[in-house]
């Protein structure tokens, strides 16, 4: 068994150590916008990567926990709006005690694994390809500066963001940005389709009496 594990992980390491050089290779030629606008889109791929993984890495057994899940949750909705408020409390707790504890649990370590591979992974590589391939040496190598930032301070002395700094910085900026858009843009369309905005299609369309 061991022997199987050993051979397993070395498979694993060759494959990101693969994966890592092909993305180094085809990043090169973006080295031209620089490293702040590199590690920028690195971080917007990162997010596009995870919301795709999003919606395929999907399994079968979580959409079954889930659907338990909220079977039993209805239920115990039922029950608390039961007219009886003392029955309705002790049909609760019941319902807590015998079902939906466990079909919680199962519920939420299901989307735990789930998150690993869906998010957590593909960020972690990130972070390990840009420690690995744009650490401040490489970085000296590369662009001629070790930092992808310098920041002016009160003190004097000038703050130096390094690139998994500004990797994770530019990483949580793209997360809100993409909450923001997701819940502004459709509103936005809605309005720009509408040739007078402001107007009902119902009153455009109706006939002048």
């Amino acid at each position: 068994m061991e022997a199987i594990l050993d051979t397993l992980w070395e498979y694993l390491a060759s494959g990101f150590l693969f994966l890592g050089e092909s993305s180094f290779a085809f990043l090169q030629h973006l080295h031209f916008l620089g490293p702040a606008a590199l590690i920028a889109l690195m971080a917007l791929a990162t997010v596009i990567l995870t919301k795709i993984l999003n919606q395929l890495i999907v399994t079968k057994r979580y959409l079954q926990l889930e659907e338990n899940f909220q079977h039993w949750m209805q239920l115990r909705q039922e029950a608390i709006n039961c007219e009886d408020e003392e029955k309705g409390k002790r049909m609760a707790r019941n319902i807590d005690q015998a079902e939906l504890n466990r079909a919680y649990y199962d519920y939420f370590f299901e989307g735990l694994l789930l998150g690993i591979a869906r998010k957590i992974i593909p960020v972690f590589f990130m972070f390990a390809f840009i420690n690995e391939y744009y650490r401040p040496e490489r970085m000296l190598e590369l662009f001629g500066q070790e930092h992808v930032l310098q920041l002016a301070s009160t003190s004097g002395e000038p703050v130096l963001i390094g690139s998994v700094a500004y990797y994770f910085a530019t990483l949580l900026l793209c997360y809100l940005g993409w909450s923001v858009i997701r819940k502004f843009l459709p509103g936005l369309l809605k309005k720009l389709r509408s040739p007078y905005p402001g107007t009902s299609e119902k009153m455009i369309c109706s006939p002048n009496k």
